[in-house]
């Protein structure tokens, strides 16, 4: 006589729980699989790593998106971060929210997401900045960039506020060639936040600015809400005309998408409008 197997309600419950575990662990062996590998030399540094320049005749095609958003004409992933960034635009405050990955924005080649618009002659650019997340990785940048073209390696000016404070005015002078600067860390003794009033503490600028002035490229700041004012001496670089103008973010890790805010943009064709 066949023999009857009786299924208690336990049981079955066990069953579908161990079905469910199986596959869960299947999607995440999927999921490791799918992941992008991240190259040694674009792992930010640390105690333990050095960051190093990406090899020589190394690029990737930047990803463009001919869609408007706000005030400019289109979007791009410069340099095709491993991890796709995004953009939108909140035309009731005014907002930008970026959201990028992507190793730096350095040495001889870029990856950020960057919204851009055409333009030439004489520009002035400026905007708030904000990290909704405090805890993003230092050396994040949120940027204000004048550029050749869309290319990873594309000649450019660049203004910054890094996620702990320092801005920098930059400038790449041909393609393919390593990036230098001038940079500006800020800080006040006797500040909210210090452990006792003789403690340094860092003041994060509120505002950033860039203008291009035929071939100077100058930086433009408000700490705390003050007039923009012109911080430090201007950088030359010559680009043909049309360029691109615009803002953009990175995450300063390779597959790790973070996200910076940028709102109250000016920008305007002429140079002195930095406000």
């Amino acid at each position: 006589m066949p023999q009857t197997i009786r299924t208690t309600p336990a049981r079955v419950l066990r069953g579908f729980l161990l079905a469910a575990v199986a596959l869960i662990g299947t999607a995440v062996s999927i999921l490791h699989a799918q992941q992008p590998a991240v190259p040694d030399w674009a792992i930010p540094g640390s105690d333990t790593h050095q960051q190093v320049a990406p090899p020589p005749d190394f690029h990737r095609p930047s990803r463009i998106f001919n869609t408007p958003i706000g005030i400019f004409d289109g979007q791009a992933d410069v340099g095709a971060a491993l991890v796709p960034g995004r953009a939108s635009f909140d035309a009731a405050t005014g907002r930008y929210t970026i959201d990028s990955a992507g190793y730096n924005i350095w040495y001889t080649r870029d990856e950020f997401r960057y919204l851009w618009k055409r333009m030439s002659g004489d520009v002035s650019l400026a905007a708030d900045i904000s990290y909704p997340d405090p805890s993003g990785y230092g050396d994040r940048k949120a940027v204000l960039v004048i550029r050749q073209s869309l290319d990873d390696d594309a000649k450019e000016a660049i203004v910054a506020l890094h996620g702990l404070g320092m801005i920098h005015l930059a400038v790449r002078p041909e393609r393919d060639v390593r990036i230098k600067d001038t940079e500006y860390r800020i800080g006040g003794r006797g500040r909210p936040g210090g452990a006792s009033p003789d403690s340094l503490v860092t003041v994060m600028a509120r505002r950033i600015g860039i203008e291009k002035r035929g071939d100077a490229f100058a930086l433009f700041v408000s700490l705390e809400g003050e007039p923009m004012h012109q911080f430090g001496p201007p950088i030359t670089l010559h680009l043909d005309e049309p360029f691109y103008v615009g803002i953009g973010f990175c995450s300063h890790l390779p597959v790790t998408s973070d996200t910076a805010v940028l709102s109250n943009v000016v920008l305007e064709n002429a140079a002195g409008r930095v406000r």
